[in-house]
């Protein structure tokens, strides 16, 4: 497999046709086709996402075994914006999930104290938390709820709009809003 160079030529088709042609037959040398063409484009987003060849490696192929079913559901005005985003959510899924089973070995000679200690907060850092939280419960209720999946529960803009239903620019914008009310907000109640 050739990772590096560009393998697309000045006859082929264009890039529907052969979508449209993928969905029809459901032929993987099309689809194989249509993939070659950004395939290295796809190993260099994920090679900068991952920083690993390898796991880029593997990643462009279970990319391409996702497209296999992807492509037939998905209605694709312009496959190369669609396949960086597809890819980009991949590498972003993937260095989630890694982050989430990062497990740290246990010497034996290390011991908790004997006294409950607290965490190190001063004052100051709870009145900024509490000012946050109460200027979040004063944003619109669209602002409140995409600034909190996107920052708070860190999904993705295309997840946001899946979850609350909201058109893709409408979460952008919402999020944008409630992240300057946000500030303005935060501002005002912190100046004593």
């Amino acid at each position: 497999m050739k990772f590096i160079n560009n393998p697309s030529g000045v006859n082929e088709p264009e890039d529907l046709v052969l979508v449209l042609d993928y969905k029809r037959s459901g032929n993987l040398e099309v689809l194989g086709k249509l993939y070659g063409r950004y395939m290295y484009l796809v190993y260099g987003l994920c090679l900068k996402y991952l920083k690993d060849e390898e796991k880029s490696k593997d990643a462009v192929m279970q990319i391409f075994e996702q497209l296999i079913t992807k492509l037939k559901i998905h209605n694709i005005s312009n496959f190369k914006n669609w396949l960086y985003t597809l890819a980009r959510n991949h590498c972003l899924m993937e260095i989630r999930s890694s982050g989430k089973h990062e497990f740290v070995p246990m010497e034996d000679h290390i011991m908790e104290k004997d006294a409950f200690a607290h965490l190190d907060i001063d004052d100051t850092q709870e009145d900024d938390l509490n000012i946050m939280e109460k200027c979040l419960d004063q944003l619109a209720h669209e602002q409140k709820t995409t600034i909190s999946l996107f920052y708070l529960e860190q999904k993705c803009y295309k997840e946001v709009a899946d979850i609350t239903g909201y058109d893709l620019n409408k979460v952008k914008s919402y999020i944008q809003n409630g992240k300057r009310n946000l500030k303005i907000c935060i501002d005002k109640n912190s100046e004593k």
